[in-house]
């Protein structure tokens, strides 16, 4: 199940969203439900926030041993369309 953000849908100025919703928060709930129309504690609306999205870093190249333990099938090429295996 993905998690979505929602956030106050009103600035916080007029007082009427409750600090949970003001601050924003985090819910998890499956795809094909329908967004958060108003906060579960306060009933005030509420609107889904884009964020950003985890995608894992690759600090270094991954090396050939590397490659070899994760399952992969090295190949370099030797000639013009002749690859060979490593």
């Amino acid at each position: 199940m993905p998690i979505y953000e929602y956030l106050a849908a009103a600035p916080d100025d007029s007082g009427h969203s409750c600090r949970v919703c003001a601050r924003g928060f985090e819910l998890r709930r499956p795809v094909d439900r329908a967004p958060l129309q108003v906060c579960p504690l306060c009933k005030n609306p509420v609107r889904k926030v884009i964020s950003r999205i985890n995608t894992p870093s690759i600090t270094k190249p991954l090396s050939v041993s590397d490659a070899k333990k994760a399952g992969f099938t090295i190949l370099e090429r030797r000639d013009q369309g002749v690859y060979e295996k490593l």
